[in-house]
């Protein structure tokens, strides 16, 4: 088993990508500690884990709000007995566009996707110091890699992660600390129709993906598994000389 006896902490972990990430990094022998604001989602999933022998840990927290950031990131470390590897996963679409730009859509948008990065970085390493080491592992999109027609508000936070990553992979090296990033394509999730469609109008979110899937040579959407098993691997002992990194999960949309 690829986590055996490692501690980890996983953001956004109630539903898709997270949620198998959740499923995943226990069946490969991490104690894991689920954050999200859906603590009614947290709650079924642990009753899942449970009913399969595999108990995890929960914390309920808006990562909007830095204290709660900071707060879930030491609360899990108790919870669990310190912190190992760190998957933060948070994110959302945000606004649409910038003309007559929504302050509070923007700011929300720039929290949870940039922000709740940089602060939960900035605690879990403390911890991850107390371990010898440790993986972080950001989630930014494939947005953060080339810009996007969708958000412009979207790919300038993932920019911002994936700039993040590369220089926290430098600062933390000496603490034996790797940081990296996994890049989804357009995902087959709630999230991906938001994605490309703000209104989630039907019609328009089957125009914007075909669009979309034009572009990719392997012409389907990704599955959040194969999300789960990047992130895996880059939190995992099989990337031991992997940092500074941003791994596109695409298909081939950015190799054009």
């Amino acid at each position: 088993m690829r986590l055996e006896g490692k501690l980890a902490v996983i953001t956004a972990a109630a539903s898709g990508m997270g949620k198998e990430g959740v499923k995943l990094f226990v069946r490969e022998g991490a104690r894991v500690c689920a954050i999200d604001v859906n603590g009614e989602a947290l709650a079924t999933l642990a009753d899942e884990m449970a009913a399969k022998g595999t108990p995890i840990e929960t914390i309920t927290a808006d990562l909007s709000e830095p204290e709660m950031i900071r707060g879930s990131v030491n609360e899990a470390a108790e919870k669990l007995g310190g912190i190992d590897i760190m998957w933060a996963h948070a994110g959302i679409p945000g606004p649409a566009g910038i003309e007559d730009l929504d302050l509070d859509a923007y700011n929300k948008a720039m929290a949870i996707n940039v922000d709740s990065a940089t602060l939960g970085a900035g605690e879990v390493i403390k911890h991850m110091r107390k371990r010898g080491g440790g993986s972080l592992v950001f989630t930014a999109s494939i947005s953060g890699i080339v810009g996007s027609r969708f958000s412009p508000v979207y790919s300038a936070g993932k920019f911002a992660v994936v700039g993040l990553a590369k220089s926290l992979a430098q600062t933390f090296a000496p603490d034996n600390v790797r940081v990296n990033v996994v890049c989804p394509g357009l995902a087959d999730t709630p999230m991906g129709v938001k994605f490309v469609s703000r209104k989630e109008d039907p019609e328009e979110a089957k125009a914007n993906t075909e669009m979309m899937m034009a572009a990719v040579p392997m012409a389907r959407l990704v599955r959040p598994g194969e999300i789960a098993h990047a992130a895996l691997w880059l939190a995992s002992d099989d990337a031991s000389f992997v940092t500074g990194v941003e791994l596109p999960v695409d298909g081939g949309f950015t190799c054009r």
